[in-house]
């Protein structure tokens, strides 16, 4: 019956007895905590990299439709100004001197005839002169 007596363990104050368990080991070791701690990291960065991603993408389409908008208001600005305008007593006397050939009681029209332009060879060889190259340089330059 001796042998199967319990004895009290005995350690000093300084050192604990570990386990040779190799599951123990493996689990408390520095390089499984680490990796679990890298993983951890990479299942957190890789959604908010892409829900960044889709933010960037998202603010880039505001962006351009507040560019439409923009460039929308001012077509619709600049078409109501052409509206007053053509609202307007002076467009309307405008359209009538141009269109309808109409003046106002007390005023004189003038019109100016176009000149013919030169078109046959004949007219425009007339023009120039047949002067040497050399001729025509010293012209430019001495004049």
């Amino acid at each position: 019956m001796d042998k199967h007596k319990i004895q009290p363990r005995v350690l000093s104050a300084g050192q604990t007895r570990k386990p040779d368990n190799f599951f123990y080991r493996f689990f408390s070791s520095q390089r499984f905590l680490a990796m679990v701690g890298l993983v951890f990291i990479l299942l957190i960065i890789f959604p908010l990299a892409k829900v960044y991603t889709q933010k960037r993408i998202v603010e880039k389409e505001i962006n351009e439709v507040k560019e439409e908008i923009a460039v929308f208001e001012k077509t619709n600005q600049d078409l109501r100004q052409m509206i007053d305008y053509l609202q307007s007593d002076q467009s309307l006397e405008e359209q009538a001197r141009l269109n309808l050939n109409m003046k106002k009681p007390g005023e004189q029209v003038v019109v100016i005839e176009n000149l013919p332009i030169a078109t046959t060879a004949d007219e425009i060889n007339k023009n120039t002169t047949s002067e040497s190259n050399f001729k025509k340089w010293w012209n430019y330059f001495f004049g």
